[in-house]
């Protein structure tokens, strides 16, 4: 019987691998180039919602062959993926995200890493966020023990990774900052994402370098899981911006819990109780372009 059930498995992977093939085929030729904006809304707003579920149990996942369905679609979709969140624009689902459940929950120490992933509404690939765990407690030493977090991001047709991360200059109860920038036409543009001073749900406000706002996180007090109404101005609204709004705003029901992480690797490396390691996955993300291959 488990043999039947194999290959039948198998067999819905591969169908799915060729449907996602045409799929691909199909987007990638009507992909639009890095930078260019949505189409324009009424009120100069691009807006999206990012859900957050609370079980497992989704349409997503459900089923037999579902996860070896998804595997078959995109190689980025690991066996340890945990989709948790759906992205909503103009009432319909255009995006899911994911982390790498096994990642978070299972290791330990420098290799606990938090992974995230979006993917399209038909469970393509479409970005990944790391926590650089070696360079978040390099900057949590240096700001002594204050846990300062940093990710990178890929976006799946930029030459650029986008570096997120949290200020060490947040004095205790004060708000805390997030920064970045993207690259257009090799001129970088800084953004800052500031949460807000009286904030119940999870609260951001985006500025960009001449600290006007242009964009915004609302967070839902009383959602069951976690729910974000995110907007940004249509002048700044290209994917690469409303990629990392997306995966920030996922990012968010983790926050907590990777800065405590953080503050345990500092307080363990100080006291000999760990060796700083680095996963070889993120090891990657550091290595000289440059270097001889």
């Amino acid at each position: 019987m488990s043999t039947i059930v194999a290959r039948s498995g198998n067999a819905a992977a591969e169908a799915a691998a060729q449907d996602a093939a045409r799929e691909e085929v199909a987007e990638r030729s009507a992909k639009p180039k890095p930078g260019k904006q949505p189409k324009a809304a009424k009120d100069g707003w691009h807006r999206f919602v990012v859900d957050v579920w609370i079980t497992n149990l989704n349409a997503i996942e459900f089923g037999i062959y579902k996860r070896s369905r998804n595997r078959a679609k995109s190689r980025q979709f690991t066996a340890d993926m945990d989709v948790f969140a759906e992205v909503i624009e103009n009432g319909e689902r255009t995006g899911l995200i994911g982390y790498r459940e096994d990642l978070w929950k299972e290791k330990t120490g420098m290799d606990k890493r938090l992974v995230f992933k979006l993917f399209n509404e038909t469970v393509n690939w479409r970005a990944t966020m790391d926590l650089m765990v070696g360079r978040s407690l390099q900057m949590t030493i240096g700001a002594r023990g204050l846990p300062v977090t940093a990710f990178s991001i890929n976006t799946d047709d930029d030459n650029f990774l986008i570096y997120l991360e949290r200020s060490a200059n947040k004095w205790p109860l004060m708000p805390e900052n997030f920064s970045f920038f993207l690259m257009n036409d090799n001129q970088p543009e800084f953004y800052r994402l500031k949460r807000d001073l009286i904030d119940l749900g999870g609260d951001y406000t985006l500025y960009d370098q001449s600290g006007n706002v242009v964009g915004a996180l609302d967070g839902k007090v009383f959602s069951l899981g976690g729910k974000w109404y995110g907007k940004i101005k249509q002048s700044h609204a290209d994917k690469r911006l409303l990629t990392v709004m997306k995966l920030f705003a996922g990012m968010l029901i983790f926050n907590g819990d990777s800065r405590r992480h953080l503050k345990a690797l500092y307080r363990d490396v100080r006291r000999g109780k760990i060796k700083p390691t680095i996963e070889a996955q993120e090891a990657d993300l550091y290595k000289n372009p440059r270097r001889t291959r």
